[in-house]
């Protein structure tokens, strides 16, 4: 009935990757589901999708299981209609209890909320099949824990379990500290881990990792886990992340599809900078292209560009169809503008990263992306938000900002045009993490230390943590630090003879109140008067410096500052009026390694045909990369222009030091080195340094 042709088989530390590629006939891989969700599914879709004909054999063989599909292409149904069928059948057969099965975790809000809104329909549509088979029912709740969930439902949650939570890495963490969510975890048999490449690289990742950890720990069987993502590279350590040293059945399908990519170029030529002439072309075109299509997502690099674009959209075509999304605006109002979008109201909507992810906002026809979004995973999660459907193509247009952006979003197009992916590094052992993930699971039970120490080094990001290194960790959360006052941050009680730890008093609320590793904002909360409630929240320093009768947008909307007090920026609706555009700081994204490699081949490229004049460098450009002649003009003009000053193109195996005076006769040094954000930055800091101590004064380094 089947045919499995193994693709690949990696063999570490006695456990195992096993590629698999499944040929089934149509609909063969429902067939063991149960006759309520067949009907269903097969009343909604025509048939399956290749990836979840491939997935339901391998989550319901009961091992770990990594998912790699295109955007749109039904990898959360596929990991969510195995869980859902075993809940029917426990409830048919046995009856089900209030107690927790399914746990789903997303790195962001609105993709939890969004996994939520999607899962009543297939939950509701089986509970009618079931009516219709004449069969007992079966109500399956759901329910989201986020930090935007409101008392009544957390309270809910804690009076009666729903059978699947969706939550967020930090509020998992939250959940497992607390007594009550400790409580309703602990009967969790499948955890679903969405995009797993956002969070797999990152802090974040190790944190979550040691949460599954403590989550095996708390459970009596240490629960399946699912991962998914659309972008994810090397598979085998997404894998291993996701499942450690037990066995995981990778599912690729690819991250290939077909797409509609291309430049969006204004009239005029680009320059250093966008002038503010330039820009008012820049809001024409996305005017004229949201006119002419349903609907239309722009994504913004930054919330002030946010804001600033989504105001003159709204006086182009209208401020009832313009809207934007950032983690800036209240939970109300991202809620409402996806529902807008959603149902097709809204005619554009600008966001950030906010909506870079799986999440389903309805009938997306176009994306566009202001400037290069530094990163191949970035550019393809956001442009599979057009098209968000199995036979649907995905449309955008990428606007260059400036004239160095405009060779880096041609690369950036190459490098999709290539398959190139963004690549995964797990972090090794991240001490910080470490100490904030020890108080909690002390806080909850007490440990024996050695076990404690075994336990997590089943995390993946923690497998090779030394003895010597726990112990340091261990001993300075029991010892805590002198001070004038006598010693602080003392959270455990560690009984060396017998190693054992439990904690102090106050461990577990420090806990609570410090879990995570995204920086504090420190932002203002923004309070709309007279009806009291929050509109969003500003950055410090512009509600710092604001004053009241000070105009100010936020969520399109404009707001008049009453009063600014500690936290909190008390203002009324300014009924429209001309509004100063709020800024944050610490936005901007770096450029990934893969992307800086695919830069630096395309100078590369255009250095050994620029020596041969402009025709050939314009040839290449226009029959090989497939350019218009105003983009291909363009990067000739300017990188002929660069490689006359400089001498030659700077790429990875020519950097290029410059040095100049500006007009005041301050001296500065520009190293031309394209090896993106991540090594950039540590070798500025690195410079700084070591230019400080050798000639002994201060001096300012940006990357």
């Amino acid at each position: 009935m089947r045919e499995t042709r193994r693709l690949g088989f990696l063999e570490r530390s006695g456990t195992a990757i096993l590629h698999t590629q499944i040929r089934y006939p149509s609909c063969m891989s429902l067939i063991n589901f149960h006759p309520a969700l067949r009907g269903w599914f097969e009343r909604k879709f025509e048939r399956p999708t290749p990836v979840q004909e491939k997935a339901w054999p391998a989550i319901r063989g009961g091992g770990h299981t990594l998912l790699a599909a295109p955007t749109g292409s039904g990898k959360t149904l596929a990991a969510f209609l195995s869980a859902i069928d075993d809940l029917v059948r426990e409830g048919q057969d046995s009856g089900l209890p209030d107690e927790t099965r399914v746990l789903y975790v997303s790195p962001l809000k609105a993709l939890s909320n969004d996994i939520h809104r999607n899962l009543d329909e297939p939950l509701a549509g089986v509970r009618d099949e079931l009516l219709r088979l004449g069969k007992a029912d079966v109500a399956i709740s759901a329910l989201v824990r986020t930090g935007d969930t409101p008392q009544h439902e957390r309270t809910k949650m804690r009076r009666t379990p729903p059978h699947i939570v969706v939550t967020t890495p930090e509020s998992l963490f939250i959940l497992l500290t607390s007594e009550s969510g400790r409580k309703m975890l602990s009967t969790v048999r499948t955890v679903i881990v969405d995009e797993i490449h956002a969070v797999a690289g990152s802090k974040r990742g190790a944190h979550l990792a040691l949460s599954l950890a403590r989550l095996d720990a708390l459970c009596s069987e240490a629960p399946v886990r699912i991962g998914l993502s659309a972008t994810q590279k090397p598979m085998d350590s997404v894998a291993r992340f996701l499942a450690g040293d037990a066995d995981c059945t990778v599912i690729d399908t690819g991250h290939q599809r077909e797409r509609d990519l291309a430049l969006a170029l204004p009239r005029s030529p680009l320059e250093a900078f966008m002038a503010n002439e330039v820009w008012e072309e820049v809001y024409d075109q996305l005017a004229d292209l949201a006119r002419a299509h349903r609907t239309t997502l722009i994504f913004a690099n930054n919330r002030r560009q946010c804001e600033r674009v989504a105001r003159h959209l709204a006086e182009r075509i209208g401020e009832e169809v313009v809207t934007s999304h950032h983690g800036s605006l209240s939970r109300k109002h991202r809620l409402d503008a996806e529902q807008r979008l959603k149902a097709g109201t809204l005619r554009a909507l600008v966001a950030t990263s906010s909506l870079e992810l799986g999440i389903d906002i309805g009938d997306v026809d176009l994306v566009c992306q202001l400037g290069s979004p530094r990163a191949i995973g970035a550019l393809l999660q956001r442009v599979g938000r057009a098209g968000h459907a199995v036979h649907a193509m995905p449309k955008g247009r990428l606007f260059p900002l400036t004239r160095d952006d405009l060779t880096e979003c041609v690369a950036l197009l190459e490098a999709v045009r290539r398959n190139e992916l963004d690549r995964l590094t797990v972090m090794r052992c991240p001490l910080d993490v470490l100490a904030q993930q020890i108080v909690a699971e002390v806080a909850g039970r007490e440990w024996e230390e050695e076990s404690l120490y075994e336990q997590f080094r089943r995390a993946w990001p923690y497998r090779n943590l030394a003895r010597d290194e726990y112990a340091s960790v261990v001993r300075m959360l029991a010892d805590g630090y002198s001070t004038r006052r006598g010693r602080r941050g003392a959270y455990l009680h560690r009984d060396a003879v017998n190693g054992r730890l439990r904690a102090r008093r106050g461990a577990r609320l420090t806990a609570l109140t410090n879990g995570g590793v995204i920086p504090d904002q420190f932002d203002y909360e923004v309070v709309l008067l007279p009806e009291g409630f929050k509109v969003g929240t500003l950055n410090e320093d512009f509600a710092f410096e604001s004053i009241p009768g000070d105009i100010f947008q936020l969520g399109n909307t404009s707001y008049r500052v009453c009063k600014v007090a500690q936290g909190k920026v008390f203002a009324e609706d300014a009924k429209g009026q001309p509004p100063n555009i709020p800024f944050w700081f610490g936005e901007a994204p770096g450029r990934s390694d893969e992307l800086s490699a695919v830069l630096s081949e395309l100078r590369a490229e255009l250095d050994r045909r620029l020596a041969g004049g402009e025709l050939p460098a314009l040839s290449w450009l226009r029959d090989e990369l497939q350019l218009d002649e105003a983009a291909a003009r363009q990067l000739v003009d300017y990188n002929a222009a660069s490689r006359a000053a400089l001498g030659v193109l700077p790429t990875q195996t020519t950097v290029v030091f410059e040095r100049f005076f500006d007009e005041t006769g301050d001296q500065h040094l520009v190293i031309h080195s394209p090896f993106g954000s991540r090594i950039n930055r540590a070798w500025g800091l690195a410079l700084r340094k070591r230019f400080c101590r050798s000639f002994n004064f201060e001096l300012q380094a940006a990357a």
